[in-house]
């Protein structure tokens, strides 16, 4: 067992290390604190974690020197730094531990209460292990990213271990949802709630509904759900997500205040409400949420520069250019060294110009916030959006376009191209949108032609990766379809199975099937792409 013991407090380091060297656990890792446990983190793997909740060392659970246990775990969980098979073990006091778990909020692994004696503190560790290793088959596929195998492991886990059928069925269900079967999925969850009431049942369910664009039945599902359990955190966010695409703004903010109400320490959910609150026009909430979360994300190793741009925004919306001026200054002193900072410096300087009247030098600093986001990376599409709006209020049309090609281009964003053409059609430009098109249909062109250059070359990996570009860009494209399933299909050949790959081509071939059936190239990709399975073991 490797574990990572994270607490301030040297006394208590010495005294868990104590406890595991007793229960034969001797590759043993110390934190100080979040921050640095992040950091070890991200060089390993663990497969146990035990973190101290209040980090700061001062007893009430706050976080004045940085992350609370809670706060730290969110990290980890978001930006995906440990595994569905590490163990995570919060220790915390009786007062804390109260307020913790009744909020039923990113659960850990098993609570374990201070004071604990070295029996107790194994006794936990060995049960965490021995239900880890009833699932470790399965965890260990879907880390392969065979996702396949692992709904076939999972089902058998399912006969096999009575005991855990309602988390094998789970499992099953959460990666029907990320192969995009959402029909599987819903038909999981709905048989677990036949037989039992479950409240992440009911959430699953209610998340596949709506993603299928069933709003009211998810809305009712989620409804039923805070009903029956008040304190089921996740069914507050959704239920807010119902009310936003009815267009009901002001209703799902007072559903996130609820949810802040009960869990206050949760900062992508006070992003949340500073977002939706400031759509609603509520200035005062969105004010107060923003500076939460600037506040509460100072000590955190993935701290978002665009929250300042968001609070700067409220400030000015407000009518408080003082504020927002600090809040500029605080971003200069404190956040440094990227062009995604100076993005967002650039950004939030413009609009403080814009407010003043001051056009030229709203202009200038337009300018400069396009050309760091040329060079930036992770900026979301959202921050991008909306500078380009800006800078088609300031008629800076090049620049716009520019802005939304970065946007286009990033291989990661969820913007279809449809809704990039749409911020310059309802700012009254439809002639830059269909320049925009006949940019991104050229682009698109460019990269398919350099993907055949790459594979005649034989780089096929390369060539798979230009056409991945292309396919975010036109992915309805079926001429992009063709090719990119056709790399695929050669790198399996020529280099071995890849579950994710393999995946990603069956996708291709089916929604060629859907939007060209007579596609005289379906059945050869279709026979070639069976005929690897075969060759690989994967189908008989």
């Amino acid at each position: 067992m490797s574990v990572l013991v994270i607490d301030p407090n040297p006394g208590m380091r010495g005294s868990l290390q104590n406890m595991l060297v007793q229960s034969s656990i001797t590759k043993i890792e110390f934190a100080v604190n979040a921050s640095t446990a992040i950091k070890q983190v991200g060089k390993r793997s663990y497969d146990l974690i035990l973190c101290e909740y209040d980090l700061d060392g001062g007893g009430g659970g706050g976080s004045d020197n940085g992350q609370d246990g809670q706060q730290l775990l969110e990290d980890m969980r978001h930006h995906k730094l440990i595994g569905l098979s590490t163990i995570f073990i919060m220790i915390t006091s009786e007062g804390v531990y109260s307020k913790v778990v009744s909020a039923a909020e990113l659960t850990p692994t098993d609570y374990i209460l201070k004071p604990f004696t070295v029996d107790m503190l194994s006794g936990r560790i060995n049960r965490a292990i021995e239900r880890r290793a009833v699932f470790l088959p399965t965890y260990n596929l879907i880390a392969q990213g065979n996702l396949r195998e692992a709904i076939r492991s999972a089902a058998t886990g399912e006969a096999t271990h009575p005991r855990h059928v309602a988390d094998f069925a789970r499992l099953r269900a959460d990666m029907h949802v990320t192969l995009d079967e959402l029909p599987q999925a819903e038909d999981i969850y709905s048989g677990i709630l036949a037989s039992k009431s479950i409240g992440w049942a009911s959430l699953g369910l209610a998340r596949v509904l709506f993603a299928q664009d069933k709003i009211e039945e998810a809305e009712n599902v989620v409804t039923k759900l805070i009903e029956d359990n008040p304190k089921f955190m996740a069914a507050y966010d959704l239920l807010a997500k119902c009310h936003e695409m009815n267009g009901a703004a002001y209703r799902a903010q007072k559903i996130l205040e609820e949810a802040v109400a009960i869990s206050p320490h949760m900062v992508r959910r006070l992003r949340r409400l500073g977002e939706v609150a400031l759509e609603a026009g509520d200035v005062v909430v969105a004010e107060k949420s923003f500076k939460q979360v600037v506040s509460r994300s100072k000590y955190s190793e993935f701290r978002d520069p665009e929250d300042h741009v968001k609070l700067v925004k409220t400030l000015l919306k407000k009518g408080d250019t003082n504020q927002a001026g600090s809040v500029i200054r605080d971003m200069e002193k404190s956040l440094r060294g990227n062009a995604a900072i100076d993005a967002c410096k650039s950004i939030s300087v413009a609009l403080l110009h814009e407010s003043a009247g001051n056009t030229s030098a709203a202009v200038t600093e337009l300018n400069a916030a396009v050309a760091a986001v040329r060079l930036s990376k992770g900026l979301s599409s959202e921050l991008k959006i909306d500078l380009a709006r800006t800078c088609l209020s300031n008629r800076l049309d090049n620049a716009a376009a520019e802005v939304m090609l970065t946007v286009m281009n990033d291989i990661d964003s969820d913007v279809s191209m449809q809704d990039a053409m749409s911020v310059f059609v309802k700012a009254g430009r439809p002639d830059l949108a269909e320049g925009m098109n006949s940019r991104l249909m050229t682009q698109v062109q460019e990269l398919l032609d350099l993907a055949a250059e790459k594979g005649n070359m034989g780089d096929v990996k390369g060539a798979v990766q230009t056409l991945l570009e292309a396919q975010h860009m036109a992915p309805k494209n079926v001429q992009v379809m063709v090719a990119l399933a056709k790399a695929i299909l050669r790198q399996l050949e020529d280099l071995g199975w890849d579950h994710p790959l393999a995946e990603t081509c069956n996708t291709q071939i089916d929604a060629i099937r859907k939007i060209d059936p007579a596609n005289p190239l379906l059945p050869g990709l279709t026979e070639d792409y069976h005929s690897a399975q075969r060759k690989y073991g994967i189908s008989t």
